[in-house]
C-alpha cells in the first residue's frame, strides 16, 4: 500500500538551519522541497534591479506582474535552484545586500499574497516540505506537520558568519548579528502574516544538535504523522 503524503511545514527564525533540514528531510521522504525565503529573496533582487519602492503600492503591484519565479532541481548540486525570469539567481540573492533588504520586501502585503498563492499551488498535491515565517500559520495552516525551529542567538550568528564569510571576506560578525537582529524584529512585528508559533506545532530548538540529529528527529515526527494517517 502507497503511504500517504503530507506536507510539512517548518518555520523559525533566520539562520536556524530550516532551509538545511527541510532538504535533508524532503530527500529522505522523497519530498518535493520548496525554498519559500529563495522566492523572497528572489523578488528583492527584482525590486533592487528595477528600483521598485517598496511603500508605492501601484509600483509594487506593476512589477509583481512582471516576475516569474521557478524552482529546477540541480542534479549535480543535489538541490533545488531558484529561478527568477528563467534566469539561475541562486548566487545572487544570497549576498548581505539582500540579506539586508529581504524583510522589508516580504513584510508588504502585495508581495506576501503574490508568493502565498505560487506556494500554495506547490502544495496542491502534497508531499512536499516547506520552509519560511508564515508556512504553518498562512500559507498551510492545515499542514499535517508543523515545525517551528529556534536557536540561541550567539549560535545563528555565528552559522550566518561562517556561510557569508566564504563569499565576502570582509564580513564582520557585528554586520551579521544587526542584521540577525533587524530581520527577528522586523518578521515577529509585520502587519501581515507575522513570525509566530502555530497552535499544534513542535518547537525544535537545535542549539546543541548536529544537522544529522536534527534530521533525525524531524524523520521521526514525520513517520509517525505519515503512519498514524494510514
Amino acid at each position: 500500500m502507497m503511504r500517504q503524503k503530507i506536507i510539512i511545514a517548518i518555520d523559525g527564525f533566520s539562520s536556524c538551519g530550516k532551509s538545511t533540514l527541510a532538504k535533508h528531510l524532503a530527500c529522505k521522504l522523497q519530498y518535493i522541497y520548496v525554498d519559500s525565503g529563495a522566492m523572497y529573496r528572489a523578488i528583492t533582487l527584482y525590486f533592487l534591479k528595477n528600483n521598485v519602492v517598496v511603500n508605492n503600492k501601484a509600483a509594487v503591484e506593476s512589477a509583481l506582474k512582471n516576475i516569474h519565479l521557478h524552482f529546477m532541481f540541480d542534479e549535480l548540486l543535489a538541490r533545488s535552484i531558484m529561478y527568477l525570469n528563467g534566469e539561475d539567481v541562486e548566487q545572487q540573492i544570497r549576498n548581505m545586500l539582500i540579506s539586508e533588504k529581504v524583510s522589508e520586501v516580504a513584510a508588504v502585503k502585495q508581495v506576501r499574497t503574490f508568493a502565498v498563492q505560487q506556494q500554495q499551488n506547490f502544495g496542491k498535491n502534497k508531499g512536499i516540505v516547506m520552509d519560511g515565517r508564515d508556512i504553518g500559520t498562512t500559507v498551510f495552516p492545515n499542514a499535517e506537520l508543523k515545525v517551528f525551529m529556534t536557536a540561541d542567538i550567539s549560535i545563528r550568528v555565528q552559522r550566518r558568519f561562517k556561510e557569508l564569510h566564504v563569499t565576502d571576506k570582509n564580513i564582520t560578525i557585528e554586520e551579521v548579528k544587526n542584521n540577525l537582529e533587524m530581520r527577528d524584529y522586523i518578521d515577529t512585528n509585520r502587519e501581515v502574516s507575522p513570525l509566530r508559533k502555530a497552535k499544534d506545532t513542535i518547537v525544535l530548538d537545535n542549539s546543541s544538535l548536529t544537522e544529522a540529529q536534527q534530521l533525525m528527529i524531524a524523520l521521526q515526527w514525520s513517520n509517525e504523522k505519515i503512519n498514524s494517517l494510514q
